[in-house]
């Protein structure tokens, strides 16, 4: 269309220049296309069919029609308009209302043809400026368009390439998934033996380890014996044992002499033979001499409790972490205002209780030789199935964006391919605006901040006669007590592809305009224009 105009009016000018134009009688304000309904020897019909009048009160500076058809050269109907010529520029449409009021509308004067203002004629100059403005869009549509038909070119051959590779990687696959199974079977026919070589070497070291344990539990039960055993008379006797607090069956940080004369089964004493049989019910308290000392029990307030068993390092995890004292310092302070009978009840006697040794806990030895191989040899079937199985995920996702890539509505020749997997900027004083065609919208604070999600890709959102001069954008992140953030791109034909401008019309609703050459359109040729332009 751009390019049309321009021809139009080049080719007006030189009629006007070379005298061959033929100026066709009507009456003043009069477009063209309506000249057949004012012929002078006819009465004229009002344009909305309403009356019909003589023609000689066409233009009589009195409204007779509705519509104000009568009057296209005087300001007679408040809803007349008035066709200015305007030769070597652009026809236009004023108001009936404008005519003749001191004011010059029309480029070539002739609205004020009887109000005494002085005016020139601008027409040629407004369209000099407008062919030069047209006849730069010509060329840069021209050159739009044959990167179009690069592009189209370059995404015609990259369908083929994708579909080809996608046809080499779906007949890999089956060679894949065959390799898989196979391996498979082989990883699973490994581990069998590696399952029951490791099952009997388990079951031998369980067997191992408890004689290890019984042997351990013997030689604790005589050593505890021996240090019972204070005068060396071969047996253990109430009093002795009554040193061991920890063996307080009521936890109330005394062992009575009834208590320690039932320990040993009801006798004030017995042998290695009798305490042998009664060392099980008191092993999981018995802290034997050999064992670190622990603190000595302190009667303290509950309080003093706390503190006592609360973890070392809790200073410094304060310091590290910005733990806030006085909080702690508030709560010790509540727990101070607690009646003393009630901190009593809840701070239980200190007692020695057993720790464990570390060599209580025994490890299981090495597998031997021949269950190693075994496992050595399972687990390299499992690698092995491991490593294709994630080369067969591999494939599976490769095909999956093949199959996405070559069914994706890129336009009717898919001119818009060369958009995918690409990311276009635009800085403005306080934002970056990021456009990824048929992924996302995006907006970044220019001086650090957080990414905010301006939409993610919907669909071409065009008129019907061209669906793909839109792109809609949403699902983005929402707004505070709003609606989720969408955009919508416009798309205009330039040589160039970037985003020219972003604006929000809305809350939180945006607008971006982008140029690319895919939705430049061919220009129509020179001779076309001329010849089919029926006015001229």
């Amino acid at each position: 269309m751009a390019l049309a105009h321009l021809l139009l009016l080049t080719s007006f000018a030189l009629l006007i220049r070379t005298g061959e134009t033929v100026e066709i009688q009507r009456p003043r304000g009069v477009p063209l296309s309506k000249r057949q309904f004012y012929e002078e020897d006819k009465p004229f019909t009002c344009l909305d069919g309403s009356r019909t009048i003589p023609f000689d009160r066409v233009n009589d500076d009195y409204c007779d029609c509705k519509d104000g058809s009568d009057e296209p050269g005087t300001a007679a109907c408040p809803n007349g308009s008035f066709h200015c010529t305007n030769a070597g520029f652009k026809p236009a449409f004023i108001p009936s209302s404008r005519i003749n009021d001191g004011i010059c509308d029309c480029c070539d004067t002739t609205d004020e043809y009887n109000s005494g203002a002085t005016c020139q004629n601008t027409c040629r100059e407004l369209g000099h400026k407008e062919r030069e403005s047209l006849q730069k869009m010509a060329e840069i549509t021209k050159e739009g368009f044959m990167l179009k038909q690069q592009l189209i070119h370059e995404a015609k051959k990259g369908q083929e390439e994708k579909q080809v590779k996608l046809t080499e990687i779906q007949s890999g696959k089956k060679e894949l998934e065959e390799k898989v199974e196979a391996l498979r079977t082989v990883k699973e026919l490994a581990e069998e033996p590696e399952k029951e070589a490791k099952e009997r070497h388990l079951k031998a070291w369980e067997e191992q380890k408890e004689l290890l344990l019984i042997e351990k539990d013997k030689a604790r039960m005589a050593e505890a014996f021996l240090e019972l055993d204070d005068d060396a008379d071969g047996f253990v006797s109430v009093s002795e044992l009554q040193s061991h607090l920890e063996l307080d069956p009521d936890s109330d940080g005394s062992l009575t002499e009834t208590e320690a004369q039932g320990l040993l089964g009801g006798a004030d004493r017995v042998d290695t033979t009798t305490f042998e049989s009664l060392w099980s019910s008191i092993k999981d308290k018995y802290l034997s001499q050999s064992q670190s000392e622990p603190p000595a029990p302190v009667d303290t307030p509950q309080e003093d409790s706390k503190e006592a068993a609360s973890d070392p390092d809790a200073d410094s995890y304060r310091e590290d972490y910005g733990g806030d004292e006085d909080d702690e310092d508030e709560e010790e302070e509540e727990d101070d205002d607690e009646p003393e009978e009630e901190q009593d009840k809840q701070a239980p006697p200190t007692i020695r209780t057993p720790e464990k040794k570390d060599d209580d806990e025994v490890s299981m030895p090495p597998y031997d030789a021949e269950t190693q191989s075994l496992i050595d040899a399972a687990q390299k079937a499992r690698d092995s199935f491991d490593e294709a199985e994630r080369a067969l995920r591999e494939m599976d996702d490769q095909i999956k964006n093949l199959e996405k890539e070559i069914g994706f509505d890129f336009g009717p020749s898919a001119e818009f391919a060369y958009l995918y997997s690409q990311c276009y900027e635009l800085s403005t004083s306080e934002y970056i605006y990021r456009l990824c065609p048929f992924n996302r919208v995006s907006q970044k604070p220019k001086f650090g901040g957080s990414e905010t999600n301006l939409g993610l890709w919907g669909q071409w959102a065009g008129p019907e006669d061209n669906v793909y001069l839109l792109m809609k954008y949403d699902h983005g992140t929402s707004c505070w007590q709003g609606p989720n953030r969408s955009t919508t791109v416009k798309l205009t034909c330039g040589k160039d592809t970037i985003v020219t401008s972003t604006s929000e019309p809305s809350r939180c609703e945006y607008l971006m305009e982008f140029t690319t050459p895919a939705v430049c359109q061919e220009p129509p040729s020179l001779e076309e224009s001329i010849h089919g332009h029926s006015e001229l």
